[in-house]
């Protein structure tokens, strides 16, 4: 495993890309927490739901369906840029998994690239939705809950998402120009083994791992 270069030794470009990823990594735990706490907390919801439909109370949540679909827009969107950090999302690696040195940083480079023109797209028309359902005065049909609210999660999260795909974008240029630099501000793949690996040590500490050779 490639040991990083510290802060101080580590290239112009190399600092100014670790500084944006250390600012906007705080947006995107800030992001993924809330997230997080939409899910939990439609949990509770439903539980509660269930409690008072029973027929021991009978008085169900006034307008319990409509507010479980606005908050599909919490966790389905505000945790896309924390994931694209941390490579956990789905994709194909059929072809990237076997690329090596500067032909698999120039395919993670294109890859980057569709992704920020398609995020960027979904974040333009997202925005205009949200301003016409805020105009019209848009709500849900059976509580008439305003519904503009949620539709403005969806530009703001794909604003944060094209942030982080800008920076992995300008890292994979970095390396496709320069395959022996330090990777910075970019996932790197691993195969199920290393992925299993990584997520035990994250889990237990280096304790468990305190055996292994050093590849």
């Amino acid at each position: 495993m490639t040991t990083p270069t510290p802060p101080s030794a580590a290239p112009q470009d190399a600092r100014a890309l670790r500084r944006a990823d250390r600012w906007l990594a705080p947006v995107e735990d800030l992001f993924n927490f809330i997230s997080a706490m939409a899910i939990f907390s439609l949990m509770l919801l439903g539980v509660t739901q269930i409690v008072l439909r029973s027929k021991l109370v009978g008085v169900p949540i006034y307008g319990y369906i409509d507010l479980v679909e606005l908050s599909m827009a919490t966790f389905a969107f505000l945790g896309a840029a924390y994931c694209q950090r941390l490579g956990d999302h789905v994709r194909m690696e059929l072809l990237i998994g076997h690329l090596k040195g500067r032909s698999l940083w120039f395919g993670e480079l294109i890859g980057t690239l569709l992704a920020l023109a398609i995020v960027g797209c979904l974040g333009w028309f997202g925005w205009e939705h949200f301003l016409r359902a805020y105009e019209l005065g848009d709500s849900t049909i059976d509580a008439e809950y305003p519904v503009w609210p949620s539709k403005l999660l969806v530009p703001v999260a794909f604003a944060v998402w094209f942030l982080r795909l800008l920076i992995q974008l300008i890292g994979f240029a970095r390396l496709s120009l320069d395959p022996q630099a330090t990777p910075v501000a970019v996932p790197t793949v691993h195969d199920a083994a290393e992925h299993a690996r990584e997520e035990i040590r994250e889990t237990f500490g280096d304790e468990t791992g305190s055996g292994d050779s050093p590849r």
